[in-house]
């Protein structure tokens, strides 16, 4: 199978989820699970035999959900809302809701009242990650989790499933960390696109089925020669709920830009960590679900020793970025109250770098190309200065 049927495949899953779900019930029989982003661990539903998906925002425009939701809530959580309200999600037998911001405690109410058939499970993880008791409330958290899928698919999660899901979504993880790190030295030139397919898809697809054509895509870009850019090497921040809509990323690589790293949610902070394979299982996911604030900060958590700014320079210096544009949901409460720190630390350190505001609804391309464009010629200034 060639690169671009390869990526077709998780282009098709990535653009209509929902449908690849129902294909997937329809040809083996099992259960599907949807879960709002971003902290769920998918391998505890996939140890019971279902099939995890994180629930994507929809392209539709919102309608019918308008009357649930403030208008002042993110296009997330207002498209999730509007998708249960139209029945949308009639294909899942059950919804794992976290809480890692108001707005999407809002949209679990709202949901929860629209699906009366489907069970829907909750769990609250600790926030604040570096207090002494923090591991154990992460156990405590995820034992309760899954006694309820337990309760819920009528049988035991045994620890040798649980570490079966491990070691698959950990390979997994790594070979779409080896992807980008091919993106970042060139061996594999994909655009932004094409890599939020690979990764949006893989919170998707079935595990087993997604690293089967992860590795074959691999083997084809290994054996392809490296391709040189000229253009501006840019990281991409931000968006932590939802994919950058395609049309957004595409512009910015119009305007000369080579994306070579990126802390987006559909992105390298779905893939930044896996969990320990050795141990306790449950020990393992709350060890898995600290690691990741460490790993790739994020605002919605609170810990006192690691800075979401001081992860974000590094990590430009380590992908020799030479500017960042930071992708902010409008609406995002965390990211706006976070984004004051990163522009004076970005500012202190004389890196470039320019705010996009994205909606749900339609957005004005052209005037945002000619900020990117302007941007892009800022930063051709600096390097040459």
């Amino acid at each position: 199978m060639d690169r671009r049927t390869i990526i077709d495949r998780f282009a098709e899953a990535a653009r209509d989820p929902l449908g690849y779900a129902r294909a997937w019930k329809e040809r083996t029989g099992r259960k599907v699970i949807g879960s709002f982003p971003m902290n769920f661990p998918g391998e505890l539903a996939h140890a019971a035999d279902t099939l995890p998906m994180i629930l994507q925002e929809s392209e539709d425009q919102i309608t019918v959900g308008h009357g649930l939701l403030f208008p002042f809530y993110c296009g997330y959580t207002r498209s999730m809302v509007d998708q249960a309200v139209r029945g949308d999600f009639d294909v899942l037998d059950a919804i794992m809701f976290g809480d890692h911001c108001v707005q999407l405690l809002g949209a679990a109410d709202a949901i929860r009242m629209q699906l009366a058939n489907t069970r829907v499970i909750f769990f609250q993880l600790i926030s604040s990650m570096c207090d002494p008791w923090t591991q154990g409330r992460s156990e405590e958290s995820f034992a309760k989790l899954k006694a309820e899928l337990e309760d819920f698919v009528g049988g035991p999660v045994t620890a040798e499933a649980l570490h079966g899901s491990i070691r698959l979504f950990n390979r997994n993880r790594s070979l779409i960390r080896r992807l980008y790190e091919m993106r970042k030295s060139g061996a594999a030139p994909m655009g932004s696109v094409e890599m939020q397919h690979v990764v949006k898809s893989s919170m998707i697809m079935d595990k087993g089925e997604h690293t089967a054509l992860l590795e074959e895509l691999l083997h084809q870009y290994e054996t392809a020669p490296a391709v040189a850019t000229r253009n501006v090497r840019l990281h991409l921040s931000g968006h932590f709920c939802q994919a950058p809509k395609p049309e957004v990323l595409e512009m910015i690589e119009e305007c000369g830009v080579t994306v070579v790293g990126d802390d987006l949610y559909h992105g390298f902070r779905y893939i930044s960590t896996d969990v320990p394979e050795e141990g306790d299982p449950i020990k393992g996911l709350a060890r898995w679900y600290m690691d990741r604030n460490t790993g790739v900060p994020c605002p919605t958590r609170v810990q006192n020793n690691v800075d979401w700014d001081a992860y974000l320079i590094n990590a430009m210096r380590d992908e020799r970025a030479q500017g960042m544009i930071v992708l902010m949901a409008k609406f995002c409460e965390p990211h706006m109250y976070y984004y004051p720190e990163v522009k004076e630390a970005f500012e202190k350190a004389g890196m470039p770098h320019l705010l996009i505001e994205t909606e749900h609804e339609s957005m004005a391309l052209e005037s945002l190309k000619t900020r990117v464009e302007t941007f892009v010629e800022v930063v051709k200034h600096r390097q040459a200065a």
